[in-house]
């Protein structure tokens, strides 16, 4: 499945979310991921961030799509990382 991740944390925890992420997606924007998992894969990283966050405060979203070819992407400014560049 193609995901497109989205996170906001506190500060302190904010290395955390971002190295666990780019374990599993490509980094897009300061808090913003994208790119394919499997069915574990998205299991794994749904479980580390949930062990890594405190959801009384942060918040993670995963859009789910059924491929990246449906997603239209208009974007302004400097690029983190190319989407099809290797982690």
């Amino acid at each position: 499945m193609f995901v497109v991740l989205v996170y906001d944390t506190a500060v302190e925890r904010n290395p955390a979310a971002l190295r666990t992420c780019r374990q599993y997606l490509h980094w897009v924007q300061r808090s913003v991921f994208e790119g394919e998992l499997s069915a574990a894969q998205h299991r794994n990283l749904m479980t580390a961030l949930r062990q890594q966050l405190d959801l009384s405060y942060d918040s993670v979203r995963m859009y789910r799509i059924g491929s990246p070819h449906l997603v239209q992407v208009e974007a302004l400014g400097t690029e983190l990382s190319h989407p099809d560049s290797i982690l």
